[in-house]
């Protein structure tokens, strides 16, 4: 089946079964690798991408959710790292593994998207569903808290 989705801004038609996770269909069919496999469970965060600007688990999205949607996942930030989470990231040391990552940053885009000044009960909120086996939670939060105030200075 053919299915027609806006993925990071450019219309994509995939060949897949309605009720394959979007996970794999990002990663497989169309090649975008920054979406990570964690849990496979919803529990993790890994997978988490947009779907028409909100936080989703991938991992356990079926695709024919997403027809005539827009996905964005980590790739849609920027390629050359000047996304201000993507710089507050690497200003922070977050990343140790960096196997959660994408899915991190994906739930910190979203909340800032809606919430230019979150509190820490805010951030703590919106990241909950992000696992890191790392711990960089207080290095995550820092990463946020930043990036909200460039985006706040833009």
């Amino acid at each position: 089946m053919t299915i027609g989705i806006n993925l990071n801004g450019k219309l994509v038609q995939v060949k897949s079964e309605p009720d394959t996770p979007l996970l794999w269909v990002i990663r497989d069919e169309i090649g975008l690798t920054g979406t990570k496999f964690g849990c496979g469970a919803a529990l993790c965060g890994a997978c988490t991408v947009h779907l028409d600007g909100v936080a989703v688990r991938s991992c356990q999205t079926p695709v024919s959710v997403a027809a005539g949607r827009k996905v964005s996942t980590v790739e849609s930030l920027s390629r050359n790292n000047t996304h201000p989470l993507q710089k507050a990231w690497i200003a922070h040391d977050v990343p140790q593994c960096g196997y959660c990552q994408s899915g991190q940053l994906m739930s910190a885009a979203a909340l800032l998207s809606t919430n230019k000044n979150p509190s820490d009960a805010d951030i703590e909120g919106a990241m909950s569903g992000n696992i890191c086996r790392c711990g960089t939670y207080g290095r995550i939060k820092a990463a946020i808290k930043s990036a909200a105030a460039e985006m706040r200075r833009a």
